[in-house]
């Protein structure tokens, strides 16, 4: 019985930051109904169902939303349903007949989450784009790199999963809560360029206080602080030094075996540089795995920095169970914790249409209409 027992979410099938906000509220325990198409898609990068991990716990019906009996049957889900997910391009789900308006004159209560890259408005809101091109107009891309090179690609982290989807599912708790105070739906409408911003907010206000430098690698929390930085060990591999007040700065020097006599002033930025120098022979010295074994745990702020395949075994994680096993597939395990109504894994990401008939007959279809659809090809 998580957070979201007894909600319902009715998700059109998408890529990205879209399936990842139903996968964050079927995790808290919204029963998350995936409406996939009858055909195979050309979205994404194809994998195996059992590895397309932002469907887990969710069901999957199979409806072809082009036929009328397809979009009747997604608007007599919408009349059960909490909240619907959409991640087309503005303006898809209006010609397929399921926008705002017919969707929430069938349920006036209904949040409908809108997840796009630029907004539903806007001179961007019609042209093809990923990840990287949202990061590019916030400030927040130019802002990653290294000095001497160009900015670097932060994964997809930042914007569609960041920027997107957790705010999107911050916009339809909300709007949930609103809605049962009030018994009205609102739109919600989620565009990465927005979060991306949003998430800057701290670094907008430093930057118009004279404290943040349009330079990458400038700045105490971009790798500019030699204090804040990654160096390279004695096995070629990397640790992650994090030391930026000055008693947490002062373990470090310490348990590095330095002295401050040897050292510039740690906020002299003109010595910088050879600062760095200084920290890096002294981490050339040693493996990564001996620095963690002296440093990791300690007020130093370090940590020595995992791949994938390591992040697993590290005693942290396993200690709170940071990953699941779910039939053979590792999972990360869902986030955040709650004391009352813990989150859990229940169901391995289904197959498109998998769940088709078990899902409609708990969503209030009776086996008779149920029948009638597949005769009309409206479902599989």
């Amino acid at each position: 019985m998580g957070a979201l027992s007894g909600i319902r979410v009715v998700e059109m099938a998408g890529i990205g930051p879209a399936p990842f906000c139903g996968m964050l509220l079927a995790d808290m325990g919204a029963d998350v109904l995936r409406v996939d198409r009858l055909a195979a898609a050309d979205i994404g990068i194809p994998v195996p169902p059992r590895y397309d991990l932002l469907n887990r716990n969710k069901q999957s019906v199979a409806v072809d939303v082009k036929s009328a009996a397809g979009r009747e049957t997604v608007l007599r889900l919408v009349t059960e349903a909490d909240a619907l997910i959409e991640g087309f391009r503005p303006g898809v789900m209006e010609r397929l007949g399921l926008g705002p308006e017919p969707c929430m004159a069938v349920n006036a209560k209904l949040v409908y989450g809108r997840m796009t890259g630029w907004g539903q408005s806007g001179p961007l809101s019609q042209a093809a784009a990923h990840d990287i091109n949202y990061l590019a107009i916030t400030g927040a891309l130019h802002a990653i790199g290294r000095a001497e090179g160009g900015p670097v690609i932060p994964l997809n982290l930042v914007g569609d999963f960041g920027g997107g989807a957790l705010y999107l599912a911050m916009g339809i708790l909300a709007a949930l809560l609103s809605a049962r105070t009030t018994g009205v739906g609102q739109v919600v409408d989620a565009a990465v360029s927005d979060g991306v911003v949003n998430l800057l907010t701290m670094h907008y206000g430093f930057k118009q206080a004279g404290e943040w430098s349009l330079q990458r690698a400038s700045n105490l929390t971009d790798g500019g602080a030699p204090f804040y930085d990654v160096y390279l060990t004695q096995d070629d591999r990397y640790v992650a030094v994090g030391a930026v007040e000055e008693k947490f700065y002062r373990d470090l020097v310490r348990r590095l075996g330095l002295s401050d006599a040897e050292l510039p002033e740690q906020h002299d930025r003109a010595k910088w540089p050879t600062l760095r120098k200084r920290l890096q022979e002294v981490f050339r010295t040693r493996t990564r795995d001996e620095w963690c074994e002296l440093l990791e745990g300690t007020d130093a702020c370090f940590a020595g920095i995992l791949d994938m395949d390591e992040c697993v075994r590290h005693p942290h994680n396993r200690a709170r169970h940071t990953h699941v096993d779910v039939d053979g597939v590792l999972n990360p395990a869902p986030a955040p914790r709650f004391s009352a109504t813990p989150s859990e894994l229940r169901k391995a990401p289904p197959a498109p249409g998998e769940d088709t008939d078990s899902a409609l007959r708990s969503w209030r279809f009776t086996a008779a209409e149920i029948d009638s659809l597949k005769a009309a090809g409206a479902i599989r």
